[in-house]
């Protein structure tokens, strides 16, 4: 999976879960301030992202998640992880 798929992946995923323009949705994006995520909506996007990728994302690792591109991080580290 390329990065720009990643990015698709998780802006359709903030579209469909979060009501967030995927616009919105840039590398760069605070979940928190600036996509008003709170820390259930956080819990939400993990499961997600676990489906997405099928692999467990541990806790302590989404825990130092705060923008989209820590996310695409965490997903391409669970990805490589598969290899």
């Amino acid at each position: 999976m390329t990065e720009e798929e990643i990015i698709e992946r998780i802006q359709a995923i903030f579209k469909d879960n979060f009501g967030i323009d995927p616009a919105r949705v840039t590398p760069e994006a605070n979940l928190y301030e600036d996509l008003d995520l709170d820390s259930i909506d956080a819990v939400d996007l993990a499961i997600k992202l676990q489906e997405m990728t099928g692999r467990r994302i541990k806790p302590e690792e989404f825990k130092t998640v705060r923008t989209v591109g820590d996310v695409i991080g965490a997903v391409e580290s669970l990805l490589a992880a598969q290899g």
